[in-house]
Protein backbone atom coordinates (compact mmCIF):
# COMPACT_ATOMS: atom_id res chain seq x y z
CA UNK A 1 0.00 0.00 0.00
CA UNK A 2 1.18 3.24 -1.03
CA UNK A 3 0.07 7.23 -0.91
CA UNK A 4 0.90 9.79 -2.92
CA UNK A 5 0.19 13.40 -2.39
CA UNK A 6 0.73 17.38 -1.46
CA UNK A 7 1.26 18.07 2.26
CA UNK A 8 -0.74 19.96 4.26
CA UNK A 9 1.17 20.86 7.85
CA UNK A 10 -0.04 22.08 11.04
CA UNK A 11 2.21 21.88 14.25
CA UNK A 12 1.85 20.01 17.80
CA UNK A 13 -0.51 19.21 20.01
CA UNK A 14 -3.13 19.18 17.33
CA UNK A 15 -6.33 18.46 19.40
CA UNK A 16 -9.76 16.90 17.99
CA UNK A 17 -11.43 19.90 19.13
CA UNK A 18 -9.34 21.46 16.13
CA UNK A 19 -9.72 18.61 13.78
CA UNK A 20 -13.28 18.81 14.40
CA UNK A 21 -14.73 21.32 16.65
CA UNK A 22 -17.31 19.95 19.47
CA UNK A 23 -20.37 22.25 17.74
CA UNK A 24 -20.68 19.58 14.72
CA UNK A 25 -20.97 16.59 16.75
CA UNK A 26 -24.39 16.62 16.68
CA UNK A 27 -23.78 14.63 13.27
CA UNK A 28 -22.60 11.31 12.44
CA UNK A 29 -22.82 12.04 8.55
CA UNK A 30 -18.83 11.96 6.94
CA UNK A 31 -19.27 14.27 4.37
CA UNK A 32 -20.57 16.84 7.08
CA UNK A 33 -18.16 16.49 9.45
CA UNK A 34 -15.30 16.86 6.33
CA UNK A 35 -16.65 19.86 5.60
CA UNK A 36 -15.83 21.48 8.94
CA UNK A 37 -12.84 19.80 9.34
CA UNK A 38 -10.07 21.91 10.69
CA UNK A 39 -12.05 25.14 10.42
CA UNK A 40 -10.93 26.64 13.09
CA UNK A 41 -7.14 26.79 12.51
CA UNK A 42 -7.52 26.64 8.46
CA UNK A 43 -10.53 28.23 7.31
CA UNK A 44 -9.70 27.12 3.84
CA UNK A 45 -8.44 23.56 4.53
CA UNK A 46 -11.99 21.54 3.24
CA UNK A 47 -11.96 23.87 -0.12
CA UNK A 48 -8.11 23.42 -0.36
CA UNK A 49 -8.11 19.90 -0.09
CA UNK A 50 -7.69 17.43 -2.95
CA UNK A 51 -8.08 13.25 -2.67
CA UNK A 52 -5.16 12.03 -1.94
CA UNK A 53 -3.22 14.49 -0.14
CA UNK A 54 -1.23 14.08 2.88
CA UNK A 55 -1.67 15.79 6.46
CA UNK A 56 1.69 16.59 8.64
CA UNK A 57 1.69 17.01 12.21
CA UNK A 58 3.61 17.54 14.83
CA UNK A 59 4.37 16.12 18.39
CA UNK A 60 0.73 14.99 19.89
CA UNK A 61 -1.64 14.58 17.28
CA UNK A 62 -4.90 14.03 17.42
CA UNK A 63 -4.42 14.95 21.71
CA UNK A 64 -8.00 15.52 23.35
CA UNK A 65 -11.26 13.60 23.60
CA UNK A 66 -11.86 9.99 22.14
CA UNK A 67 -13.76 10.88 19.47
CA UNK A 68 -14.13 8.91 16.06
CA UNK A 69 -14.91 12.14 14.50
CA UNK A 70 -11.57 13.46 14.41
CA UNK A 71 -9.80 10.80 12.12
CA UNK A 72 -13.68 10.29 10.40
CA UNK A 73 -13.32 14.33 9.15
CA UNK A 74 -9.68 13.73 7.91
CA UNK A 75 -10.27 10.30 6.13
CA UNK A 76 -13.64 11.52 4.20
CA UNK A 77 -12.06 15.02 3.60
CA UNK A 78 -9.41 12.95 0.74
CA UNK A 79 -6.28 12.95 3.18
CA UNK A 80 -4.69 9.74 2.36
CA UNK A 81 -2.48 9.45 5.23
CA UNK A 82 -1.19 11.31 8.46
CA UNK A 83 2.30 12.14 9.28
CA UNK A 84 3.20 12.96 12.65
CA UNK A 85 6.31 13.13 15.00
CA UNK A 86 3.86 11.40 17.78
CA UNK A 87 0.17 10.79 18.19
CA UNK A 88 -1.66 10.66 20.66
CA UNK A 89 -2.86 7.06 22.00
CA UNK A 90 -6.57 6.89 21.52
CA UNK A 91 -6.23 9.25 18.15
CA UNK A 92 -3.71 6.11 17.17
CA UNK A 93 -6.22 3.24 17.65
CA UNK A 94 -9.35 5.19 16.34
CA UNK A 95 -7.38 5.79 12.88
CA UNK A 96 -6.80 2.44 12.39
CA UNK A 97 -9.96 1.36 13.34
CA UNK A 98 -11.30 3.68 10.82
CA UNK A 99 -8.91 2.94 8.43
CA UNK A 100 -7.13 5.94 8.34
CA UNK A 101 -3.00 5.19 7.95
CA UNK A 102 -1.07 7.57 10.65
CA UNK A 103 2.78 7.21 10.34
CA UNK A 104 5.31 8.52 13.19
CA UNK A 105 8.30 9.92 12.11
CA UNK A 106 10.12 12.58 13.76
CA UNK A 107 12.29 14.06 11.51
CA UNK A 108 9.62 13.61 8.29
CA UNK A 109 7.45 15.72 10.85
CA UNK A 110 10.25 18.45 11.03
CA UNK A 111 11.41 18.39 7.10
CA UNK A 112 8.16 18.45 5.25
CA UNK A 113 6.83 21.50 4.44
CA UNK A 114 3.15 22.37 3.35
CA UNK A 115 2.96 21.94 -0.46
CA UNK A 116 5.41 18.83 -0.82
CA UNK A 117 4.97 16.64 -2.69
CA UNK A 118 5.01 13.35 -0.12
CA UNK A 119 5.30 9.44 -1.13
CA UNK A 120 4.59 7.02 1.90
CA UNK A 121 5.16 3.33 1.46
CA UNK A 122 3.39 1.86 4.15
CA UNK A 123 4.73 -1.47 3.93
CA UNK A 124 8.24 -0.53 4.50
CA UNK A 125 7.37 2.77 6.80
CA UNK A 126 9.43 4.71 4.03
CA UNK A 127 8.10 8.57 3.73
CA UNK A 128 9.96 10.34 0.77
CA UNK A 129 9.82 14.06 0.04
CA UNK A 130 9.50 14.08 -3.75
CA UNK A 131 10.07 17.68 -3.60
CA UNK A 132 13.15 17.92 -1.97
CA UNK A 133 14.45 13.96 -3.04
CA UNK A 134 14.92 13.28 0.70
CA UNK A 135 13.56 10.12 2.75
CA UNK A 136 12.69 9.94 6.09
CA UNK A 137 11.99 6.41 7.83
CA UNK A 138 8.93 5.88 9.72
CA UNK A 139 7.43 3.18 11.32
CA UNK A 140 5.95 0.44 9.47
CA UNK A 141 2.39 -1.10 10.65
CA UNK A 142 2.87 -4.82 11.31
CA UNK A 143 0.93 -6.71 8.33
CA UNK A 144 -2.37 -7.18 10.45
CA UNK A 145 -2.87 -3.84 11.39
CA UNK A 146 -1.86 -2.67 6.95
CA UNK A 147 -5.00 -5.60 6.53
CA UNK A 148 -7.48 -3.42 8.84
CA UNK A 149 -6.53 -0.37 6.81
CA UNK A 150 -6.93 -2.23 3.55
CA UNK A 151 -10.34 -3.16 4.44
CA UNK A 152 -10.88 0.25 5.13
CA UNK A 153 -11.47 -0.29 9.11
CA UNK A 154 -11.40 -2.86 11.89
CA UNK A 155 -15.47 -3.69 11.32
CA UNK A 156 -15.09 -4.13 7.25
CA UNK A 157 -12.46 -6.48 8.34
CA UNK A 158 -13.86 -8.48 11.07
CA UNK A 159 -16.88 -8.75 8.05
CA UNK A 160 -14.49 -9.82 5.44
CA UNK A 161 -13.13 -12.00 7.98
CA UNK A 162 -9.79 -10.82 7.74
CA UNK A 163 -9.39 -11.22 11.65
Amino acid sequence: MNATGTAIKYGDNIDTDVIIPARYLNTTDAKELASHCMEDIDKEFSSRVKPGDLMVGGKNFGCGSSREHAPIAIKESGISCVIAATFARIFYRNAINIGLPIVECQEASEKIQSGDQVSVDFDTGVITNLTKNETYQGEPFPPFIQGIIAAGGLMNAIQAGKL
